[in-house]
């Protein structure tokens, strides 16, 4: 993008002085829109008339682009005369606009060019003619009406879109046109000359009705004549429904007439409960959002703690010096893991991060998502029947999305089964057949009606009681398996209740991957070790130590720069969130001395969420471990950094 877009023009005014601060007065109290756009198409000056027209102050509009003001659809409406100005031509044009903020105004506009040195851009004047030319519009009309015949006047009626209804003194019905037909489901043939108050309005307001309409004939005092107001009307099988009244006064020189000109609100009302539920959708998302926030936080905050169980259970269960403490340390080892996989599995749900695909194992993933759910099956009674294929073939996926999924369809089978007396059973299938991985999870529960089968995918809609869902779980599930090339459907489990089938491409891996043999290990190599939490530092270093390597252990990141600077060092493992300076810090001051070391120095976050994007930032995104990790974790990523330093590989 060409820079000079975000650059602030000279003033199209000259320097500031007496005659510039003139000639800003004159400008500011013209009866017309005035405004100043540079060649970038942003504005660089706007007079009072044009702030009062969008409502904002100057600091709001000026240097901002003109469609971000006015909207895009006037923006474009400017692309036929663009050629034209640019050739120096003044470009006049007037007419009805519609403008999404301010409605639909007349507007009669000059366009000059304006070049003054190195200021080009375009003055703009625009006068608004909106009310003149709707007076205008109205006096023509009443003009027309006067002048017009009688067949004219019922064409008029005949056409119009709301209902017209036109009694005379006596409440007699003398004008009944289609539209009033079609709304209150009675011909023009069958009301003519019959009392209106016998024939649209509800019952318990005949009386009201008739008691109004006798004191404004013999008063003219009336609180509905010339005024716009919403009443009930009833339609001929006796169904009541909101209507807009309006009615008017026709005095004639042998009878006075009254018109009432009638819209059904029916339509409109349910459009204002949609917005209603709308709005209230949206605040359970905003809800989500911060159930989200807060779980990163209590995320990041169990990750250390995990991080160094994992680590000790991991050297205890390795190291123990009999069989029974091996075992007790296995068990540990386990429920530390396990926990740390629930944290990771939750946490991928509320990560920001774009979709990415990779060869992923669908088992594993449901496996993953089978325990994170499974303390709401177990309070609610419900079992799991998995059954998995063995050898079932990668697929090119996101882990976390595609988690996502599994866990949804999960949850609402077990919400399925809470009010089902007797066995609750979800059975979860894995299998493969003509290059296509599928995913079943049916549950014995009331299944999915035919008519609902394709609306339980749609965004918000739910077959829950209020409070009990938010209609988004299928929706995002659909989105993310169809994003995948994938197909979602729901059809009746054979014995009752619902089965929802994923079908997921297979992906091949290839010869050279799915052959690819198991590294030797590697000499061991100098690693420093930097976290600001010592335990978190000293159980890393231990795994690696274990593992053949030369660790050096330091919570402190100046005394860790200062060991630097005193020896080589293969590799660093430093935390993401330290005091002072962080992670991502600590590595670009390692990059001023020694570029090639920060190639190979790893991000160690425990912040899953915000940690995972604020690594992804830069040309040159480091490796990235997340806490808690295991001695494979650990293993992957020395593996990764030797690919990535030639005179670490053996």
């Amino acid at each position: 993008m060409d820079e000079s877009a975000d650059r602030i023009d000279p003033d199209p005014f000259g320097p500031e002085g007496p005659d510039a601060v003139l000639l800003r007065a004159i400008i500011d109290f013209i009866p017309a829109r005035v405004v100043f756009v540079d060649a970038a198409h942003r504005y660089r000056y706007v007079n009072k008339a044009f702030l009062a027209f969008v409502g904002r102050r100057p600091e709001e509009v000026v240097g901002r682009p003109v469609a971000e003001i006015v909207g895009e659809a006037i923006y474009r409406s400017y692309e036929p005369v663009i050629a034209r100005l640019a050739s120096g031509e003044v470009v006049w044009r007037e007419g009805w606009f519609d403008y999404p903020t301010f409605g639909r105004r007349y507007v009669q506009e000059g366009l000059i060019p304006y070049r003054a040195g190195a200021v080009t851009g375009i003055l703009a004047f625009a006068r608004d003619f909106t009310e003149l030319k709707a007076h205008e519009e109205e006096l023509a009309r009443q003009m027309a009406a006067l002048r017009a015949s009688e067949t004219l006047s019922a064409a008029i009626v005949t056409s119009a879109l709301d209902c017209i209804i036109v009694i005379d003194e006596q409440g007699c019905v003398v004008e009944f046109n289609p539209a009033a037909e079609a709304t209150f489901g009675r011909t023009r043939e069958a009301v003519l000359g019959r009392q209106i108050g016998d024939l649209i309005v509800p019952p318990h307001l005949r009386h009201r009705h008739a008691e109004g309409f006798r004191r404004y004939l013999a008063t003219g005092q009336g609180t509905v004549i010339g005024q716009r107001i919403e009443i009930e009307g009833m339609r001929a099988d006796g169904t009541v429904f909101p209507l807009e009244l309006a009615i008017t006064e026709v005095r004639l020189p042998e009878r006075r007439l009254f018109t009432a000109y009638l819209r059904d609100l029916t339509a409109a009302r349910r459009a204002a409960g949609e917005i209603e539920a709308q709005r209230q959708r949206l605040h359970q998302m905003e809800k989500l959002s911060a159930m989200g926030s807060l779980l990163a936080g209590v995320a990041h905050e169990l990750n250390n703690p995990l991080a160094i169980l994992i680590a000790q259970a991991t050297l205890l269960r390795d190291k123990a010096p009999t069989a029974d403490v091996q075992q007790r340390a296995a068990r540990i080892h386990a429920a530390a893991e396990r926990s740390g996989r629930i944290v990771k599995s939750f946490v991928a749900m509320a990560r920001q991060k774009p979709p990415q695909r990779e060869p992923a194992d669908l088992n594993a993933i449901v496996r993953a998502a089978a325990e994170m759910t499974a303390y709401g099956r177990r309070s609610a009674g419900v079992s799991l029947d998995l059954g998995l294929e063995p050898d079932l073939p990668p697929i090119l996926a996101d882990r976390d999305l595609i988690g996502q999924v599994v866990a949804n369809l999960l949850i609402n089978a077990t919400q399925v089964l809470l009010d089902r007396q007797g066995d609750r059973c979800i059975t979860l299938r894995t299998l493969c057949g003509a290059g296509i991985v599928t995913l079943t999870v049916g549950d014995n529960g009331p299944g999915v009606p035919p008519a609902l089968r394709e609306r339980i995918f749609e965004p918000y809609f739910t077959t829950k009681p209020v409070g009990a869902g938010t209609g988004i779980g299928l929706s995002i599930s659909r989105s993310v398996v169809e994003s995948h090339d994938g197909r979602i459907t729901v059809a009746d489990q054979p014995g009752g209740g619902a089965l929802f089938r994923v079908d997921l491409p297979a992906h091949d891996a290839g010869p050279d991957q799915a052959g690819a043999a198991a590294p030797e290990r590697a000499p061991g190599l100098s690693i420093l070790v930097l976290d600001d939490e010592i335990d978190v530092a000293r159980s890393l270093a231990e795994i690696l130590d274990d593992m053949g390597h030369v660790t050096c252990v330091h919570d402190s990141a100046g005394e860790a720069l200062a060991e630097l600077g005193r020896q080589r060092f293969d590799a660093v493992f430093v935390d993401l969130r330290m005091p002072g300076l962080s992670g991502a810090e600590v590595r670009a001051r390692i990059a001023e001395s020694d570029p090639a070391l920060a190639t190979r120095t790893v991000i160690v976050t425990g912040d899953t969420v915000a940690g995972a994007s604020a690594t992804r930032a830069g040309a040159d995104p480091p490796i990235v471990i997340e806490k808690p990790f295991t001695p494979d974790d650990v293993r992957e990523v020395l593996m990764r950094l030797r690919e990535r330093g030639d005179d670490l590989k053996p």
